[in-house]
């Protein structure tokens, strides 16, 4: 029977195909059959590379294929070793003429115009800075430090972004405030950072204070050698206490701020699940999960946790609800502004002194709270 949510017939496709569209943030075009450019300096490497004063300066001409397109559009396409971020960024900065004439967002092309490009499309690196924000700090010595992160707060600012905005109260700037000194490994923007955590995802992050540390805490990272245990509240009852998910992960070619398990290509990624507590509630079914990962892939738990049908609590990326409703009354529907998931336990060798580690942080107030809620109703 058609879910009540369900567009009607005839509707549905066009809707998808707008949603992709705005998920790519391009007009919907058929790929074209453009000439892939080379975009490497082709300078003799024997002679002097251009300097700042004297960028490279590439020269070519619009294929007659990209007639209608828009110039990001083709160059996206016609460079594929650029992001198309990157050359909005160009035609942005003035870097871009076309005709002679310095390039526009927007401008469509005829095909066959003469295109300038000058320089590198490299944005200014953003520099972390110290902020005095809150840290609980689990454990610290002189070479690193176990912190507990709380959900809503990004590990570090996003990698080649220009907005300064995002380089605010993320942990690598409360890092800096509260610890006197991290390691240079992650460079400028990362000092100190490991590993990550969504940035819905409480818990537990090591983090470096020096480069040896950062290093061999690397290796062990790759090596499986650090145990990490999470804390996941699920819906519906998953029906065995122990369950193994083998599936590689990916992104997903349509929603791009998704993985997905079906492609072939994605790497590996495993994850073991432990039933803890089935909960019955007027809220419906719910699993109390205890996960251990070998692997560290991006949204790792929660995509697992889909692909058995079982999504996070509150993970509205990956299909959970935005309010649970209520059996009894639908004027009172629960609500999770957060995913239910915390990294709960961490264990390891220390990479300097050999001795065990073993740290645990405890669930943060708000998901106790919703557990309360559901095991009382």
């Amino acid at each position: 029977m058609p879910s009540k949510n369900m567009l009607p017939k005839g509707h549905r496709h066009r809707s998808v195909r707008a949603e992709y569209r705005a998920t790519r943030g391009v007009e919907e075009a058929t790929p074209l059959p453009i000439p892939v450019l080379d975009f490497e300096d082709d300078a003799d490497p024997d002679t002097e590379a251009p300097d700042a004063a004297h960028p490279a300066i590439r020269q070519f001409t619009a294929d007659p294929a990209a007639a209608g397109l828009r110039l990001d559009q083709y160059l996206a396409q016609a460079i594929p070793d650029i992001s198309r971020a990157r050359v909005q960024l160009l035609i942005e900065s003035g870097q871009v003429r076309v005709n002679g004439l310095l390039a526009k967002p927007k401008q469509k092309l005829l095909g066959g115009e003469p295109i300038e490009i000058e320089g590198a499309p490299r944005p200014e690196p953003l520099h972390a800075f110290p902020e005095n924000i809150p840290l609980e700090i689990i454990h610290e010595d002189k070479h690193l430090a176990v912190i507990n992160k709380p959900a809503g707060m990004m590990v570090h600012a996003g990698a080649g972004t220009t907005d300064d905005i995002r380089n605010h109260g993320t942990l690598v700037n409360a890092l800096l405030y509260h610890l006197n000194h991290l390691s240079e490994v992650g460079g400028d923007l990362r000092p100190g950072i490991v590993h990550r955590l969504d940035k819905q995802t409480s818990g537990i992050i090591l983090v470096a204070k020096d480069d040896s540390t950062h290093r061999k805490l690397g290796e062990m990272f790759s090596q499986r050698r650090v145990a990490k245990t999470y804390l996941a509240l699920v819906h519906g009852h998953v029906a065995k206490v122990d369950t193994t998910v083998n599936l590689p992960i990916a992104r997903d070619l349509v929603r791009r701020i998704r993985m997905t398990t079906r492609r072939a290509d994605g790497r590996t990624a495993v994850s073991h699940v432990h039933v803890l507590e089935r909960i019955d509630s007027i809220y419906g079914p719910f699993t109390l999960v205890e996960v251990k990962i070998e692997t560290g892939r991006t949204h790792q738990i929660r995509v697992h946790m889909q692909s058995l049908g079982h999504p996070v609590v509150g993970d509205h990326l990956y299909g959970a609800p935005h309010k649970i409703p209520n059996s009894l009354d639908p004027e009172a529907p629960l609500e999770l502004d957060r995913n239910f998931l915390h990294a709960a336990h961490l264990s390891f060798l220390h990479p300097q002194t050999n001795k065990p580690m073993d740290l645990d942080a405890p669930l943060p107030p708000e998901l106790t709270n919703f557990l309360a809620t559901l095991r009382t109703s």
